[in-house]
């Protein structure tokens, strides 16, 4: 007898792209599914390395030509850090499962003590305690990074709410693989990077995590922390991988991604939105639209039950616009 034809497993090179790969590829196989073979998928965004990415088109660039090999049967499935993922899908795909969250905080990185750059480090793990007005962190952050620091990240969602804590930081961005990244920092080109926290543990830099960012400072990416593995409506791979499938982060991310859509947001706009459980019932979506100057943030949080999680974000997207969420986004999509 034959053994089954391997499942297809399209990802970027990436280190992260990588982990992820076979971090779906190991659990297929512990649910008894077929053998899996992963596909290295060289993308528009990875070829586009120097530019920064609201320049040449956002976060859809990891995932273009990955979608076009899955709806052409080069590969059976795709795996993607969900946040990457466009707001709607190209007709005929689905997010079929998802691997249970990481901390999908935002983390601020600090340099190595012996290649800091002047910047004083010593005990620079710090605990976000209070509000992002009044904790005693904010204070201590600032002391450390100086009246004028360079923090590396191109994220305009990250810029546009850290300029509110942070007036007068230079924001930079920084691509390449995070090791790459990490070494740019110890070797004085930033005096702080903002990454997120899920990439830094998964890949075994748990410990470079000098603040994890509270939501009333940053609120994270929809989808943050979430390992989405997209397939083709009605295709076999589907039931594979249901197996696999993690409730609780599949609800927060419909809620989440139901926040962007109902914004027309996309990867690259100042929109954060987390969906975090309350009890075993319930959730409570956290959402916000800033003005990328920071001069601007409308809030939303709306709480309720999880099996309602089309509804509940679809509430906190009427919340924002009711504030004039559309008026800021409006003009992002302009520029």
């Amino acid at each position: 007898m034959s053994s089954p034809r391997p499942l297809r497993i399209g990802t970027r090179g990436s280190q992260l792209a990588l982990w992820q790969a076979r971090a779906v590829a190991a659990r297929i196989a512990e649910s008894g599914g077929p053998p899996c073979e992963i596909v290295v998928i060289k993308t528009s965004g990875d070829r586009l390395q120097e530019a920064p990415l609201s320049e040449v088109g956002g976060k859809r660039l990891f995932v273009k030509e990955i979608e076009e090999s899955l709806l052409g049967g080069g590969v059976d499935l795709a795996v993607h850090s969900s946040k990457d993922l466009p707001a709607v899908l190209p007709e005929g795909l689905r997010i079929a499962a998802v691997l249970p969250r990481e901390d999908p905080l935002d983390a601020v990185v600090l340099p190595l003590p012996a290649q800091s750059s002047g910047v004083n480090v010593q005990g620079s793990r710090l605990e976000a305690r209070g509000s992002a007005t009044s904790g005693a962190w904010i204070d201590e952050l600032a002391r450390r990074l100086g009246p004028t620091p360079s923090i590396g990240t191109g994220s305009v969602r990250r810029i546009a709410q850290l300029m509110r804590l942070f007036s007068k930081a230079r924001f930079t961005p920084i691509r390449g693989n995070l090791d790459t990244r990490l070494r740019k920092l110890d070797a004085g080109e930033h005096d702080a990077l903002v990454l997120a926290s899920a990439g830094l543990r998964r890949l075994g830099f748990a410990d470079r995590i000098s603040l994890s960012l509270p939501p009333s400072a940053c609120v994270p990416a929809p989808g943050q922390g979430i390992v989405a593995i997209e397939a083709r409506e009605h295709d076999a791979a589907v039931k594979v991988v249901a197996a696999i499938d993690d409730d609780a982060a599949h609800t927060a991310l419909t809620a989440e991604r139901t926040v962007v859509e109902a914004l027309g947001g996309g990867c690259q706009m100042p929109l954060g939105a987390l969906a975090v459980p309350v009890n075993e019932r319930e959730i409570e979506i956290i959402a916000v639209v800033v003005a990328p100057d920071g001069s601007r943030a409308l809030h939303a949080r709306v709480r309720g039950v999880a099996s309602e999680a089309v509804a509940l974000g679809a509430r906190a997207a009427a919340d924002l616009r009711d504030q004039g969420a559309a008026e800021i986004l409006n003009k992002v999509g302009q520029t």
